[in-house]
């Protein structure tokens, strides 16, 4: 909405005769304009205070035009607006009942607090765990770099983590405590996207140089297509446009075999004939929000169906996925749970083969349950919990009974978490970001 501001003259008589209401106030901008209205928000994305008048019309003023006491004073309001109790839309990470009921069914629950509340009680889950999210969730605010990014290596995967325990917890660019930060690190996303002809979301894009960024590509994706779907018409200036590009990466380079490999001489990719089961793990998710954010896509549908092919394939005798070595690399106690995780979601259906795959980590925790002290794999937990989520059955509650205080019982006060004692190297979470978010998304998984 535009409105014409009158002169500072012209509004004398009315400043002088009129007695604002107990939040009403004159607004001035650079050029000595006025206008009676009451603060109610900042638009933090395009950096304009929002507004209401007296006869409840609201619009926005571009904190830029607006006087040095007017930009004083907003700064000092919106602080106390912080602090002030919960309003719906506030409570709701900046999304209004309109917009969530319009959302997935899986994201409905993220985005209010008394749904997330709900999902964890029914999962066997306690309000400690809740409590724990949002610690973490300060805690990233203190560790984001200047850039948008957050770590200081890989940041384009570990910016991407950070941003899906935002996203997972229903909170937005518009999110009154967080909106800060999610949109600093959503605009590094897309500017990084936006260095390489091809829009991968890594400084890692080259071929010949490894395969990390293939890993850092799919789990970015996942960020920028869920900010996607839970902004709608409000998704930041080149956001659409870097998620879109970035789908189609996956698509087009999806190999012979319905997976994903490194390896490529002009990008990481490597589209020919190859498969690897971890790093597919990461593009099913990403195919899934793909689907939900309702763009088109050409060639999803194929890339889907070819990648729940892959995942037939590599199902065991014993119901898990991947080898049956147990000390070689790639085995089923360690990828059943992203490759489970990833049949339900992109076949739609609790399935024979996901049945089976539920059967086997189900016997494995139990065989070998889950100990911070002495198996602390979080690579794998992180996708146990997706896959028996999904499943939603006894052994999700069993899960949540086991794994989940142990998680809240090593938070330190910063919102981080202590590194436990893995027994898997390769499933270790050395660095603190990445601890601190595969942490948060696992007590996250109740509603995300």
């Amino acid at each position: 909405m535009k409105l014409a501001l009158c002169s500072a003259a012209a509004c004398t008589l009315l400043l002088s005769s009129t007695a604002a209401a107990a939040e009403m106030r004159f607004w001035t901008n650079t050029s000595g304009q006025l206008i009676e209205a009451e603060m109610i928000g900042v638009n933090v994305p395009k950096r304009a205070v929002k507004v209401r008048l007296k006869d409840g019309k609201e619009f926005e003023i571009a904190i830029d035009s607006l006087s040095t006491p007017d930009r004083a004073y907003a700064k000092e309001h919106w602080a106390a607006l912080q602090t002030a109790p919960a309003t719906p839309e506030t409570a709701t990470g900046g999304i209004s009942d309109a917009v969530r009921n319009g959302l997935p069914p899986r994201y409905r629950t993220r985005v209010s607090s008394d749904a997330r509340l709900k999902s964890i009680l029914e999962g066997g889950g306690t309000e400690e765990m809740e409590a724990a999210v949002l610690r973490s969730l300060a805690g990233f605010k203190t560790s984001q770099n200047p850039d948008g990014s957050w770590a200081r290596a890989n940041k384009g995967a570990m910016t991407g983590f950070v941003i899906q325990c935002y996203l997972g917890h229903g909170e937005t660019p518009e999110s009154p405590e967080f909106g800060d930060a999610i949109t600093k690190g959503l605009l590094y996303l897309i500017n990084l996207a936006s260095q390489n002809p091809h829009g991968l979301l890594t400084e890692n894009w080259m071929g010949n140089k490894g395969g990390a960024g293939t890993y850092e590509h799919a789990i970015a994706t996942v960020a920028v297509g869920e900010a996607c779907v839970l902004a709608g018409a409000k998704s930041l200036p080149g956001l659409r446009e870097a998620f879109q590009k970035a789908v189609e990466v996956i698509i087009s380079q999806q190999t012979k075999r319905g997976s994903w490999t490194y390896g490529g001489d002009a990008i990481v990719y490597n589209p020919g004939s190859g498969a690897d089961l971890s790093l597919a793990n990461w593009h099913f998710q990403a195919l899934k929000v793909a689907k939900e954010s309702n763009l088109q896509f050409a060639g999803l549908d194929a890339c889907i169906k070819r990648a729940v092919n892959y995942l037939d394939s590599m199902q065991t005798r014993d119901g898990g996925f991947g080898g049956t070595t147990r000390d070689a690399h790639y085995n089923q106690w360690s990828l059943s749970g992203g490759a489970t995780a990833g049949h339900l979601m992109l076949s739609g259906q609790n399935t024979p083969a996901a049945a089976k795959g539920i059967k086997f980590i189900d016997g494995f925790l139990k065989a070998e349950p889950p100990d911070w002290n002495a198996n602390c794999n979080l690579y794998c937990w992180y996708g146990y919990g997706n896959a028996l989520s999904l499943d939603g059955g006894a052994p999700w509650k069993e899960f949540t009974r086991t794994v989940m205080p142990q998680i809240v019982a090593a938070q330190e006060p910063t919102g981080g978490f202590k590194r436990g004692r893995p027994n898997w190297p390769a499933a270790d979470a050395a660095d603190t970001t990445y601890r601190q978010a595969l942490c948060t998304l696992i007590l996250e998984t109740f509603y995300r």
